[in-house]
């Protein structure tokens, strides 16, 4: 199979955009991630899927505890910026208001909805690691249309 044909195909299914984040010591990590989703209402589950080669992969699974935060329309340029490879960690997340949520990790403030999770499992998926977590705390402090991502750009309602 074409990986170029396999793109597009799997592009024609929109998705909904969020950054995940973790901190392991004092340091904050965070990566846009648009393979989020819910696995099991008993017990509360999620998962994400993070590249082995990414800086973040490591970092999460030490971690062992994370945080999603679902991305309205309005924070495109958040979802750019934590896409980017190899940015420096001192000062990423000072664009962008945020808070702690009660693991420690960074929530956006303007995020349509929250979520922080404890690693319950993870799993081999090829060149990505599927990274299930058991949800421990949820939130929804912001509103708005949901950034979407479509044959790779994005969109909203």
């Amino acid at each position: 199979m074409d990986p170029r044909a396999y793109r597009k195909v799997v592009g024609r299914f929109a998705t909904g955009v969020t950054i995940v984040t973790t901190r392991v010591g004092d340091v904050d990590h965070a990566m846009t991630v648009n393979s989020f989703t819910s696995v099991s209402l008993d017990p509360l589950l999620v998962l994400f899927c993070a590249e082995k080669v990414a800086r973040f992969h490591d970092a999460v699974l030490e971690a062992g505890a994370w945080g999603v935060s679902v991305l309205p329309a309005s924070m495109e340029d958040a979802s750019r910026f934590f896409a980017h490879r190899g940015r420096p960690l001192d000062g990423q997340l000072a664009r962008w208001a945020h808070h702690r949520g009660e693991s420690g990790v960074a929530l956006f403030d303007g995020a349509l909805a929250t979520v922080e999770c404890t690693t319950k499992s993870v799993y081999d998926g090829g060149d990505h690691s599927i990274v299930v977590g058991q949800v421990t705390a949820l939130g929804t402090p912001g509103d708005g249309p949901p950034l979407l991502y479509h044959e790779g750009r994005y969109n909203s309602f």
